[in-house]
């Protein structure tokens, strides 16, 4: 063992105390942050507009302060863009995030003094997690990479902002400064298919140990390694034993990550956004991530059936369910004020709270009421894969409201690694699982208001091809799983 995995074993076991400290009083510990992140804004603009010298308890702040997204937020976001202090939150913010894909354009999430140490610590503590869990520390002897934005930042006011991805660049710890690739330039490519093949050529030789990156584009990597090295990435990389994720679920993937690779290699996972970071994998064994209760976030949870209805009942940590899907809401000290997301979660475990991420309030299919969500289809497509060959690159779905002959359905849009010997018989298979976990879907088919889903087949880098030209290939940039509109499924049809 070298000196270094034995300090980060010492390192590990310190964190994971702390941890279980703050974890088994999860109540006590919001209430605190709760509290501080009111009394630190008070004096700020918002404070002041929401009244919050009055707000002692939960039910207050619930009272003053209402629910917004992005575009209700942004006449103080562009206050605080436009160079003002002391809007949002205490002072400037030391970053904005740029995040696309909103009505207004680009969205800029302030990163603050107080914010940006928890996503460094959050990333950190879920690799120490890992080691103590599982006593492997060798790796951090090896090489390790990120696949991520362009650490290149703009600066608007004084303020610099870049991708979260980018800006996290910046903070990578000195001690991991010597294992960590690509190399900066590489880093700084903007195009995402010539920074991959960069990224390849530097890293075929080299001892990766670890590799991270949201599913679809470390998929992509992982090809293109494939054919330049003639072996299983597990081959190339004989000491890569550890895979980080975040952004989508892996369990589509691992089927065709598994045979990339050759092996199956250890996984954590990671909740992050430029809004704050969330939750990360803390056991290997147990289902669900570890929710950040003591990272200067406070927590609420509306029932996603109940969102879209007048005043609906916010739900603070004490009072969630299991397996119950809640659209979740923050208040942070990067100055975001019952703030949705967009994700919505379900709990998995309440002694400790762990969440699986199970979709996105706005993606979702309910042309017909069937209320479809996002880990609904996740799932049935795992399921329809399972004891089979069957390897799936990348799905979107979507509805088809007026088919020119017969019911309506829902579309599944499917590039296949490779395809199924029976293409009628594999959508049946992912229907009936569709139908066992979703009573209105089932209702629907029953009632003859839709009959069962069609697939139709993506050809190969199909849907590379889609986000390329719409400009999201790469970096933080996921495709939907679900829309409730033909918008993407017509982009598709045309390709």
């Amino acid at each position: 063992m070298s000196i270094k995995s034995f300090a980060a074993k010492l390192f590990a076991k310190s964190v994971h105390k702390k941890t279980q400290k703050w974890a088994s009083n999860p109540v006590e510990i919001q209430q605190k942050v709760f509290l501080d992140l009111i009394r630190q804004a008070e004096n700020t603009q918002f404070g002041k507009d929401h009244n919050f010298s009055a707000i002692k308890t939960t039910q207050d702040f619930a009272q003053h302060v209402p629910i917004r997204d992005y575009e209700a937020l942004k006449p103080y976001v562009d206050r605080v863009v436009n160079g003002e202090a002391n809007i949002l939150w205490k002072r400037k913010p030391l970053y904005f995030a740029k995040t696309s894909g909103t009505t207004s354009g680009a969205k800029y999430i302030p990163l603050t003094k107080e914010s940006m140490p928890f996503h460094i610590e959050a990333a950190r503590n879920a690799i120490l997690n890992y080691i103590h869990e599982t006593g492997k520390a060798d790796f951090v002897d090896g090489k390790m990479i990120f696949l991520q934005g362009s650490p290149i930042l703009e600066e608007k006011n004084g303020i610099k902002l870049g991708r979260l991805s980018g800006i996290v660049a910046h903070f990578v710890p000195k001690y991991l400064q010597k294992n960590r690739m690509p190399s900066w330039e590489t880093n700084c490519i903007d195009d995402w298919e010539t920074k991959v093949d960069a990224i390849v050529k530097e890293t075929i030789q080299e001892d990766m140990a670890v590799i991270s990156g949201i599913p679809s584009w470390v998929q992509m990597y992982f090809e293109k390694l494939h054919e330049k090295g003639g072996k299983p990435v597990g081959e190339l990389f004989k000491n890569f034993n550890l895979f980080i994720y975040g952004g989508v679920n892996y369990e589509p993937y691992r089927a065709k990550f598994e045979n990339l690779i050759g092996r199956k290699v250890d996984a954590i996972e990671l909740f992050p956004a430029s809004e704050g970071f969330f939750a990360y994998q803390d056991s290997q064994t147990e289902k669900g991530m570890l929710l950040l209760l003591n990272s200067g976030i406070f927590y609420e949870f509306i029932k996603s059936e109940e969102f879209f209805t007048q005043n609906p009942k916010r739900y603070t940590i004490g009072e969630v369910e299991l397996d119950v899907n809640y659209v979740l809401i923050i208040s942070t000290n990067a100055g975001l004020w019952g703030y949705n997301i967009g994700d919505t979660i379900q709990f998995t475990c309440l002694k400790p709270y762990r969440v699986i991420v199970s979709g996105r309030i706005k993606h979702y299919i309910s042309a017909f009421g069937e209320h479809v969500i996002g880990k609904e289809v996740e799932h049935a497509l795992q399921e329809a894969m399972e004891n089979t060959s069957i390897r799936v690159n990348e799905f979107t779905v979507a509805p088809q409201i007026a088919p020119e002959t017969g019911l309506p359905y829902h579309e599944w849009f499917i590039e296949f690694e490779n395809d199924p010997n029976n293409l009628e018989e594999f959508a049946l298979t992912i229907d009936r699982a569709m139908r066992h976990q979703n009573v209105y879907y089932d209702d629907l088919i029953v009632g003859k208001v839709l009959r069962t889903l069609v697939i139709t087949k993506v050809f190969k880098n199909g849907f590379q091809e889609y986000m390329k030209s719409i400009g999201k290939l790469g970096g933080q940039n996921k495709l939907p799983r679900l829309s409730n509109d033909r918008k993407i499924a017509d982009l598709l049809k045309r390709e």
